[in-house]
């Protein structure tokens, strides 16, 4: 197996456990404390989670797909679901109370 090979294949492995991760997370609507810190809330949590993982699998189908234009429009649609995911679900941390 060559080095592109194996790169591929942990790239998919990576997003697949992101996007379960992140299904996990809004299923049961709990996440890790360390997570849930990072985010206003844990529906934010997972669906960054999710569409990270789901973007970063597509960009790996879509490198081994021979047809160009399937492979741009697949990587188009990856890259708005990551640009989904960094403008509307990034990590902001939670508002902390002011005490008066």
């Amino acid at each position: 197996m060559s080095t592109s090979s194996w790169t591929m294949l942990a790239g998919g492995v990576a997003g697949a456990v992101l996007a379960v991760f992140g299904l996990v997370i809004l299923l049961t609507g709990r996440a890790p404390e360390p997570t849930a810190r990072a985010f206003r809330n844990v529906r934010d949590a997972g669906f960054y989670h999710f569409l990270f993982g789901t973007a970063l699998g597509l960009v790996v189908i879509a490198t081994s797909i021979n047809a160009p234009v399937v492979t741009v429009m697949i990587t188009v649609i990856a890259v708005a679901m990551a640009g989904t995911a960094l403008v509307r679900f990034r990590p902001r941390g939670r508002r902390r109370p002011v005490n008066r």
